[in-house]
């Protein structure tokens, strides 16, 4: 391997460790984080048992599609952008599942900048494009709860996955 690899390999490791999304959980941990609206969808297989996830490429782990929403936006443009960017696929929202805006996590995305996240958490189907990979998708697949012990999953979006497969009318806010 000559130099110039060898600079190429450890300059890509670097910016992977800064990319590192880390989550932090604790009594209202969140103060002081900055405020961040984000949206998250949910594409069920034809029985409503498994569900699209997506596995991120800064931190190898495996977790719901979706963004934060860019300033005029609405959620509704920024789901469906967020999962045409990460997986190609064109979508349409079915409903809202849940708002999840815990001041019990803190996400750290890069050293020293932490955001409390408030998610709008949709159900979507899909009505065009190809599923695919991105620059911030590695792989993809469909999956069932119990599947998630078998893999590095976000555990903060448990809830949001047991929530949406309870296919309740309501819209849960946690």
């Amino acid at each position: 391997m000559d130099n110039g690899c060898i600079i190429l390999s450890t300059l890509k490791t670097i910016i992977q460790e800064m990319s590192m999304i880390k989550i932090y959980e604790g009594e209202r941990i969140s103060q002081g984080a900055e405020i961040h609206v984000g949206c998250a969808g949910l594409l069920f297989d034809e029985n409503h048992e498994k569900f699209l996830l997506t596995k991120r490429a800064d931190n190898g782990q495996w977790c719901i599609p979706g963004g934060h929403m860019e300033p005029g936006e609405s959620v509704a443009e920024t789901v469906i952008r967020e999962i045409l960017e990460e997986t190609g696929l064109e979508v349409e929202i079915v409903k809202l599942i849940g708002v999840y805006s815990s001041p019990h996590i803190k996400v750290e995305y890069q050293p020293g900048q932490s955001m409390q996240p408030v998610v709008f958490n949709f159900e979507l189907r899909q009505v065009g494009g190809e599923l695919g990979t991105s620059d911030e998708v590695t792989e993809y697949g469909f999956f069932s709860l119990e599947e998630l012990e078998n893999i590095d999953f976000m555990s903060i979006h448990k809830q949001r996955i047991i929530d949406a497969l309870a296919n309740s009318d309501k819209t849960f806010i946690r």
